[in-house]
């Protein structure tokens, strides 16, 4: 079976922990763990998330006096892909004993007159307090919004429409690889109308979509959707709050659930399954193994056909 995983960004340098080496090399550790098992079974894919990780590079960036200007965001992007990819493929170097690793700096092109660039809906980087976010949207010209902790920089999420490697990393797969790839959603280009040639944009693609795009393309089988809760909930946080054990796209798209968290995974797990007729899950990184063999985790098939 094929399985494309999508890591949530957290799982690697989650909310509070320090932006230190070892702390990020203690979570891959963890991760190469949970999905170990996996790839001694199946065909595997890794797409990663890259929100803690590009947020900080664009803070450091927007304050190296020595830069004329702050380094855009695609170039963050492809950074940021190459050191996840370098820490997750140490690690399954050491999990996975004689099979062939490869990390792949990925492109994902998106529109360049995709409404989403006038409207920026992606959050990265840290929490601020409110006047200091003002004063940082102020000198830096970047929009902000409240987060539940605080405020924090916006940015711009076109949506996926292709991935520049499809055929790239179809042929590691047929090599035997386990690939990591598309780290952020992959970085941002536009293709030239004309000449096809590729432009940086500066933006950060959702990684779930992309995800579900690049299973797609890939013809896999499963898409699994890890992140740090065991189930997709409905009423969230509220007294009513029950898990979603087994759904379908227009069930999960009904939830309601919200942009900031679990909204974006339910649609990559939503489009996938309803453009291929394969099964996706939503659940928690330690238990990866036992989502695909259907003992956590939520399902997502197709609608059940009468007739």
């Amino acid at each position: 079976m094929r399985i494309i995983i999508s890591l949530g960004g957290n799982a690697l340098l989650r909310r509070g922990d320090p932006p230190d080496a070892a702390v990020r090399q203690a979570n891959v550790d963890r991760v190469a763990t949970a999905v170990a098992a996996l790839a001694l079974e199946h065909e595997v894919v890794i797409t990663h998330g890259n929100e803690p990780q590009i947020g900080l590079l664009a803070m450091e960036s927007a304050a190296d006096p020595v830069l004329t200007s702050p380094c855009p965001l695609d170039l963050l992007g492809a950074q940021t892909e190459g050191l996840i990819g370098s820490l997750l493929v140490r690690a399954l170097y050491d999990t996975l004993p004689g099979r062939k690793i490869a990390a792949l700096v990925t492109h994902t092109l998106v529109g360049a007159d995709d409404p989403a660039f006038a409207r920026p809906t992606k959050r990265v980087g840290p929490v601020y307090p409110r006047d200091v976010a003002r004063s940082l949207a102020r000198r830096r010209g970047w929009h902000i919004a409240k987060d539940a902790a605080g405020w924090r920089r916006l940015v711009a999420s076109p949506a996926p429409q292709g991935i520049v490697e499809t055929e790239t990393i179809h042929d590691l797969l047929t090599c035997g690889a386990l690939v990591i790839c598309a780290g952020g959603g992959g970085v941002p280009v536009t293709a030239d109308n004309d000449t096809g040639a590729l432009h940086g944009a500066e933006a950060v693609i959702d990684k779930d979509l992309t995800a579900a795009l690049l299973a797609e393309e890939l013809k896999a089988d499963f898409l699994l959707i890890l992140t740090d809760v065991p189930n997709v909930y409905s009423d969230y946080g509220t007294p009513d709050q029950r898990p979603v054990l087994d759904a379908t796209p227009d069930a999960l798209r009904r939830g309601g659930f919200p942009d900031g968290s679990m909204g974006p995974k339910t649609e990559a797990a939503a489009r996938f399954v309803e453009r291929t007729g394969g099964l996706a899950a939503i659940g928690a990184l330690d238990a990866a193994y036992e989502i695909v063999h259907g003992r956590s985790g939520t399902l997502v098939r197709p609608e059940l056909s009468i007739g």
